[in-house]
């Protein structure tokens, strides 16, 4: 019997068709047709108002750090709970990431934790919208006095909380097409500019420093150095793939909300029996489907519940490990003052199980099987 891996890329129907037209049409580069087509798309499913594609989501924080002049001496609150990008970006620009502790039911920051954090030196905060359950970006932003916020999205394209788009809510947003996301083209991102007053100075940092874009467009002459900047564009083989991808989006969201639901559906028997808890999403916010979590009782559960799981065939996995606690963590930045206690407790117990479009019902079945087969010690079999 196969394992049931924790994720599988998706594969659009139109992948291989436009990949092919980008070879032939002789423009690998980047900023071509298929550049302008999936920006375009990504824009209308996103509703951001202006959107530029990166090689990655990393590039795209980094991106956002430069356009908001990070700098030594300037700190930038940041979740404890994240991969290490969110921080690392603000560590390029010689600022100083704050660690912030989450919420225990989203896993999200909140005004209270971000507040804790905020100093005379504080420049901007980074949210994270964990498993694209969207944090309250606002409350959050009055907490930090009115700082600038980037989302970083990687999890929630298509989401929404109170009935507003994730992506949308920040000043600027970084997305994820890494292969494990929703939507992917093997490495890729974008950047979700809001602020109309960035999106000039966006164009040109991405493009090398250059005034390029302008020249495209036929503003200007010629193109020349007049900024900093690095090379940020995907190729058109990228693009291409992720154009595919974007125009599946619908089918894609469908398969793993089936997914999804028969998790939520089928585990909060066995969760109440063994003491575990799965994951939230408030009433106000419709989720992508991104993540399946359930916090296991303790640290032994969890590897308990993920070896299990293994042996029947099915590969569940943790998540992220504390950053304020990590080598770079303590030498590039700092925690809250009490520390991070609810990302070290969701570090320790937090398991994701798989969820990908193509799994079948009865890999769905299997997965929710072998859950409801780990019984905790002391705890007996139903």
């Amino acid at each position: 019997m196969q394992p049931i891996v924790f994720s599988r890329p998706f594969r659009a129907p139109d992948e291989q068709a436009y990949v092919a037209q980008a070879l032939e049409s002789g423009h690998l580069h980047g900023d071509g047709t298929f550049t302008r087509r999936a920006t375009a798309l990504l824009q209308e499913i996103s509703g951001a108002p202006r959107a530029l594609l990166t090689s990655s989501c990393t590039h795209a924080l980094e991106l956002a750090a430069v356009l908001l002049d990070l700098g030594p001496g300037d700190e930038v609150v940041v979740p404890s709970f994240t991969f290490s990008s969110t921080a690392a970006a603000v560590v390029q620009r010689g600022a100083t990431p704050v660690f912030a502790d989450v919420d225990p039911l989203t896993l999200d920051l909140t005004p209270e934790t971000v507040a804790r954090c905020v100093t005379e030196r504080t420049r901007a905060v980074f949210v994270v919208h964990y498993g694209g359950v969207g944090c309250d970006v606002d409350g959050i932003r009055a907490a930090a006095g009115g700082v600038p916020v980037v989302e970083d999205n990687a999890h929630g394209l298509g989401a929404s909380v109170g009935g507003r788009r994730l992506g949308t809510l920040g000043e600027l947003a970084a997305q994820s097409f890494h292969d494990t996301k929703n939507v992917q083209c093997g490495e890729g991102g974008a950047l979700l500019v809001n602020d109309a007053r960035l999106a000039e100075r966006a164009e040109v940092v991405r493009e090398k420093g250059t005034d390029r874009a302008r020249f495209l467009r036929g503003q200007v002459d010629k193109y020349t150095w007049v900024d900093t900047g690095s090379s940020y564009l995907p190729s058109e083989l990228q693009a291409a793939l992720l154009l595919a991808q974007l125009e599946a989006f619908d089918r894609i969201q469908a398969e793993r909300h089936r997914v999804w639901s028969r998790y939520a559906a089928e585990l909060p028997e066995w969760a109440e029996e063994v003491g575990a808890r799965l994951m939230h999403v408030p009433d106000d916010v419709e989720h992508p489907a991104h993540v399946f979590y359930l916090m296991a009782p303790t640290h032994e559960d969890q590897t308990g519940l993920i070896a299990a799981a293994k042996e029947r065939g099915v590969i569940a996995t943790f998540h992220y490990q504390p950053l304020h606690s990590s080598p770079a963590g303590r030498r590039f930045g700092r925690a809250a003052p009490g520390g991070c206690p609810v990302t070290d407790d969701a570090a320790a117990r937090l398991v994701r199980l798989p969820l990908w479009p193509g799994m079948t019902d009865d890999d769905v079945s299997r997965v929710v099987a072998a859950v409801r087969a780990y019984r905790p010690v002391g705890v007996p079999v139903a």
